[in-house]
Parts: C-alpha cells; sequence; structure tokens
C-alpha cells in the first residue's frame, strides 16, 4: 500500500481537532458554582450556577432559572422577569441586575460583588 502524506496530515488535523472539541466540551465554565452577592437592599444571598444550566438563589420567593456563559458574563434569566449578569471586573467579579422587561445591555437597577464561594 502506497504512504500518502496528505492522508496522514488529514487524519492527525481531523484527531487533533475531535480532542480539542472533547476538552472544550467537558470544560467546567469559571462561573459554575455558587457565588455570594447583595441584592436591591443590600441584603447577601446566593446564587448556584449549576453545570447543567439550571439556576436558584437562597431568596425567599425561590428563585429559580436558567443560565449561559458568553464568554465574558453568566446571564441568569430567573422565573421572577429579572435577569443577573455576573463579570468579571478588573481582578473581582460584580452581579448587576435588571429588571423586569429591562435590556442587558442597558443600565442595571443594581451592581454589587460578586464571590464565589464554592
Amino acid at each position: 500500500m502506497k504512504h500518502n502524506p496528505r492522508s496522514t496530515a488529514y487524519a492527525l488535523a481531523t484527531g487533533l481537532a475531535l480532542a480539542t472539541m472533547s476538552i472544550s466540551a467537558s470544560a467546567a465554565s469559571v462561573f459554575e458554582g455558587v457565588w455570594t452577592v447583595k441584592d436591591t437592599d443590600g441584603k447577601p444571598f446566593e446564587i448556584t450556577l449549576s453545570e447543567d444550566g439550571s439556576a436558584k438563589a437562597s431568596r425567599g420567593e425561590g428563585m429559580v432559572g436558567a443560565w449561559k456563559d458568553d464568554g465574558s458574563a453568566a446571564v441568569i434569566t430567573w422565573n421572577t422577569g429579572w435577569t443577573t449578569k455576573i463579570m468579571k471586573d478588573g481582578n473581582q467579579y460584580k452581579k448587576a441586575a435588571y429588571g423586569k422587561g429591562q435590556l442587558v445591555d442597558g443600565k442595571p437597577d443594581d451592581i454589587s460583588d460578586a464571590e464565589k464561594a464554592k
């Protein structure tokens, strides 16, 4: 059988691409975990961002929702109609809260520090 350098290079490139996709698909988001933040009244609570894309908050009204990693922030859509963003700001993280119907690219209703607890 004749050796074809192009076939070998293609096979190696394909294997490398598949390995890279597998690693990145299984890599956890920096945002997964439990975050300590403050609500609009300055009271602390926790937000848990799970690997499956679900979110929950330790607030009295039973906030649950879904989140996605957009690369620079975790964007959480809550069952209350509010949206929360956790984003890196220099060497720390911040939480921005947006009221019902408010665009997440606009001015948030509230900003607080966000600290990863777990």
